[in-house]
């Protein structure tokens, strides 16, 4: 009797919480411009709303709103904090872990903040949250400037700035955080803003915290660095020379010094078969003998480095991370002091091992284990302290473990897999005398389980904390996901 009594009360507070959402999504209904559009289950443009990269972090809200004004942005944000419904901000639905940009409340898209503006004298650009770093590189090409942004084709602008930012140009310029010139941003209480470096704390928090707390970015003002045509490509190398692969990246890691170099070697198994797939690039039409020499001498499986522009050359790397219908896809996050053979030769061995294992239980299962060396010198390039990293001074890698498969009952089977895989990894790490135990993790790269003060680190997550009290007193944005900064 308890139990039955117990299970109308749960399924009873369920229904009065979508009756909540649902009335929500009427008021914003009534609230917006016709700038603006709220959607339902059975509408294109719902399922445009909702969908992410990986299925695994799409949910089914119970509507989607696309706002197309600030007004309307503050509109809404007043009104799911005064519903206190769950909500989530999506910009370009990049990220994997569930509830970050995605939720069964309502679905803010920002897809129709799509503007790249460039300044008259090119110093800047404004670059609107609902776009992918695609359309950012295709819209400035040809202008003679470019930004410091991702890496891949697909990936998400706002996510990405508010979570760090690490590009081909880091070496050269910073994280893409140290190149933020100023936030649009609406505030939780429906405030709008201009967040610059002369407002400290709230400065300090979106650098790093920004996803899923403080408000809402609806411009980003990026600061520009010239750009010529750039060389690189793929290169694919088959398993069996994972050793020379090995040799090559540790050269590269431990002994590069060209800053407009850079590489990301993945060790990566699919398909019954260890591969791997490297990325060249170098920020120049041609680079100087001997940077690349060690890839060059490998035998490949196929090959498209070239000159080409900046855009071009992103839009060749869509092999880098495949992903198709209906995967589910992670990352996890391991952060490194560089990468030295004996260190590299463990890559390999759990890449070798894990493949075939973990296969066995679902024959779409790919990994790939991602190496992201940086000149360290990234580290000094902005002085004015962010919420991440908590610490700049140990010039830190980030290293991305990337699982995907179909099956998802096996959901939890694969992410303890991954747990297991960065823990492993950083024992290794330690045991060749790194000390990186203590280390934050990347977050747009950690999982979801992560603890926040793994994130932001302690004293940073005390001061962001605080500024939280300041400028979200009510905890609206605690009605959303991502790393959580409250008490």
């Amino acid at each position: 009797m308890v139990l039955a009594y117990s299970l109308v009360l749960a399924l009873s507070a369920l229904s009065a919480q979508a009756a909540s959402v649902s009335d929500a999504c009427k008021q914003i209904a009534s609230a917006i411009s016709s700038s603006s559009d709220v959607y339902y289950p059975g509408s294109t443009q719902y399922d445009s709303d909702i969908y992410h990269w990986s299925i695994a972090s799409t949910q089914n809200a119970t509507c989607s709103v696309e706002p197309g004004t600030v007004e309307d942005v503050s509109a809404i944000v007043k009104i799911v904090g005064e519903t206190g419904v769950p909500f989530a901000v999506k910009g370009g639905g990049h990220a994997t872990n569930q509830n970050f940009s995605s939720t069964t409340g309502v679905q803010i898209a920002m897809t129709r903040f799509n503007k790249v503006v460039l300044s008259d004298d090119k110093s800047t650009v404004a670059v609107g949250p609902g776009l992918i770093w695609d359309d950012v590189y295709g819209a400035l090409n040809g202008t003679g400037v470019n930004v410091v942004g991702g890496r891949v084709p697909g990936v998400g602008v706002a996510g990405f700035i508010l979570g760090g930012g690490y590009s081909y140009l880091t070496s050269q310029y910073g994280l893409t955080l140290d190149n933020v010139a100023a936030f649009d941003l609406v505030l939780p209480n429906g405030t709008f803003t201009t967040v610059t470096s002369a407002d400290e704390d709230l400065w300090f928090a979106l650098r790093g915290a920004g996803a899923g707390n403080f408000g809402v970015v609806t411009t980003f003002h990026l600061v520009t660095h010239p750009q010529s045509q750039v060389w690189g490509g793929i290169i694919g190398i088959d398993g069996s020379n994972f050793d020379l692969i090995t040799a090559a990246a540790a050269r590269f890691s431990l002994n590069n010094t060209d800053k407009k170099a850079a590489m990301i070697p993945a060790y990566q198994y699919g398909s019954g078969s260890a591969f791997a797939n490297i990325v060249l690039f170098y920020d120049g039409p041609t680079p100087p003998d001997g940077i690349f020499d060690d890839w060059l001498s490998i035998p490949t499986t196929s090959s498209d480095l070239a000159t080409r522009d900046f855009a071009s050359f992103i839009q060749a790397l869509n092999s880098l991370a495949p992903i198709a219908p209906a995967t589910h896809a992670y990352f996890a996050s391991v952060m490194l002091k560089n990468y030295p053979v004996e260190l590299l030769d463990y890559f390999k061995e759990r890449t070798l091992a894990l493949g075939p294992s973990l296969a066995q239980n679902d024959s779409s299962f790919f990994l790939s284990l991602y190496v992201e060396p940086f000149d360290t010198s990234y580290i000094s390039v902005n002085d004015v302290p962010a919420s991440w990293p908590d610490n700049r001074s140990r010039g830190l890698q980030p290293t991305d473990v990337y699982f995907s498969w179909k099956d998802g009952s096996l959901e939890e089977f694969f992410l303890d897999a991954m747990r297991q895989t960065v823990v492993d990894i950083r024992n290794k790490a330690d045991e060749l005398g790194q000390d990186v135990g203590d280390a934050v993790e990347y977050p747009n790269y950690a999982l979801a389980s992560t603890p926040s003060v793994k994130i932001y680190g302690e004293e940073n997550l005390k001061r962001l904390q605080a500024v939280q009290e300041v400028i979200d007193p009510k905890h609206v944005f605690a009605q959303t996901g991502g790393f959580k900064i409250a008490v």
